[in-house]
């Protein structure tokens, strides 16, 4: 089932260092993803050992030192609020390895996690890296920062990406779903939604829902939520006034992202 998970929470992991959301397989029921949201204060340290997980380490705001081994990236980061509308970087590091983020000044990171049983090379994926896309037209307007694609060869199986959605605007939009291994024509991709809102008080419409109706729920989000989507298709609506981010991430059995419309709304893409 669709899950929505709202703040505050708040889990201090050590004293420079919040942990505001974690989504694990465990818990929230995926196969396929995890996920966890830091806040760091001045001279924070957080320390992980992946296992069977690869991780993609997002410094959203503020910045950042990561270490991993003998690679070592200093103050990496590119902007102090998500609304500054510029892509950040990143840090890849694959299963079997250990990292640390340390920070001299307050920052914000989202770290992505999927299985893998792969090494390959830890990767800084630059804000220059990332390709910038502007996609659909009318009310169905965002811009997409492609952190990892799934043409990426950095990762194994993770996808990550920011998208803004405009004022008054609708996102993921037509409807769209990845919950079927049917490549060439559809693949199967868990998906979790990370939300803020652009002034921080508004919040947006996500539904979820099958074909079948079986799961059909929609949630009013609001700044720093989470949306969990096992399945289904997961359109985002902007209320006028407000601009919409969310950072995506997508995995599964196969790194493709080829989603199947609902044909109900597909026409939508061929208006003149």
């Amino acid at each position: 089932m669709v899950e929505l998970k709202r703040r505050p929470y708040k889990k201090e992991l050590s004293e420079h260092v919040v942990e505001c959301h974690h989504v694990t397989r465990e818990a929230d029921g995926l196969r396929y993803i995890e996920m966890r949201v830091l806040n760091l204060s001045k001279d924070g340290v957080y320390t992980e050992e992946l296992t069977d997980l690869e991780a993609c380490i997002v410094a959203m705001t503020g910045k950042i030192d990561v270490t991993v081994g003998e690679d070592s990236f200093k103050q990496i980061g590119n902007r102090q609020d998500v609304f500054d509308r510029v892509p950040t970087d990143s840090v890849y590091v694959s299963s079997g390895k250990s990292f640390q983020i340390t920070t001299s000044d307050e920052a914000r990171v989202l770290i992505a996690y999927a299985p893998s049983n792969k090494s390959l090379p830890t990767a800084l994926i630059k804000a220059s890296d990332n390709t910038v896309e502007h996609r659909g037209k009318y009310q169905n307007k965002r811009t997409v920062h492609n952190i990892m694609d799934d043409q990426s060869p950095i990762s194994d199986k993770l996808i990550v990406v920011e998208v803004y959605t405009d004022s008054g605007n609708w996102s993921s939009y037509p409807p769209h779903k990845h919950d079927q291994n049917n490549l060439p024509h559809e693949s199967f991709l868990e998906e979790t939604y990370y939300h803020e809102m652009n002034p921080k008080h508004g919040f947006v419409f996500q539904r979820v829902y099958t074909d079948d109706r079986s799961l059909d729920e929609t949630m009013t989000v609001e700044h720093e939520n989470v949306v969990i989507v096992p399945k289904g298709y997961h359109p985002v609506s902007v209320p006028d006034g407000y601009d919409g981010y969310y950072l995506n991430i997508m995995a599964g059995p196969i790194k493709k992202w080829q989603f199947h419309n609902d044909k109900d709304h597909e026409w939508i893409l061929n208006r003149d």
